[in-house]
């Protein structure tokens, strides 16, 4: 067996939303027998219980106490536990995400999350996605993969996204989007960017198979994983 096959890689898997990074990230790891790391799920995770906690998240200040004081822990299935609460039951709905939008670009915020993301990742065999893990939480990732699709397509999934889940979706669901990426884009601390060395595949004219394949193909291209 090749010293590369047997190093425990990190992938990482970035992208804005409703390009289908979370579905593609875990059908991957589990082809892989790697553990997944949802960061988005951390960042809203993280913005629900510190606004239950009446912080005031607009305050870098607030946050950072915020920070220093929670108990981070994980349970079995690798959900972040908010001193000994799982959020991830109520992390999916629009106003979880304007709250994260809030919180995630803030400073004190985004250097908490990410010491606790390379924590979990310093070992590898781990697929992690999120918007800033081949840029600024593992820059050194074996393999980098940026996902896009056009404004139009992403819409269009996120819209049916939350029809599916039952709860009320918003007429400006393109709209938010719009927003959400210019937040992201915009932001001084870990903007949304592909990675120089990353491989950027357009997901709108793939479905969910096809892109977990593209990307299984690119690791053991570049691993011989």
């Amino acid at each position: 067996m090749s010293d590369k096959r047997k190093k425990a890689l990190v992938i990482a898997i970035d992208g804005p939303s409703g390009v289908g990074k979370t579905t593609v990230s875990r059908r991957v790891a589990k082809a892989l027998g790697y553990s997944y790391v949802d960061t988005g799920a951390m960042y809203r995770s993280l913005a629900v219980a510190a606004d239950a906690a009446g912080v005031d998240i607009e305050s870098d200040t607030a946050l950072r106490d915020y920070c220093a004081r929670v108990n981070i822990t994980y349970d079995a299935v690798g959900n972040m536990l908010i001193d000994g609460v799982d959020y991830s039951g109520s992390i999916r709905t629009e106003e979880a995400g304007a709250l994260a939008s809030v919180t995630s670009a803030k400073t004190p915020v985004r250097d908490f999350l990410v010491a606790c993301q390379r924590r979990l990742g310093e070992a590898g065999s781990v697929v992690m996605e999120g918007r800033d893990i081949g840029t600024v939480v593992f820059p050194d990732a074996d393999v980098k993969i940026f996902l896009d699709a056009s404004h139009e397509v992403r819409a269009a999934r996120r819209h049916k996204e939350l029809a599916e889940r039952g709860g009320a979706v918003a007429s400006d669901v393109s709209k938010k989007i719009e927003e959400r990426d210019k937040r992201d884009t915009q932001r001084k601390n870990s903007p949304l960017v592909a990675a120089k060395d990353a491989v950027v595949i357009d997901t709108g004219s793939l479905d969910i198979n096809g892109v977990a394949a593209r990307i299984l193909e690119i690791v053991k291209e570049r691993t011989g994983l």
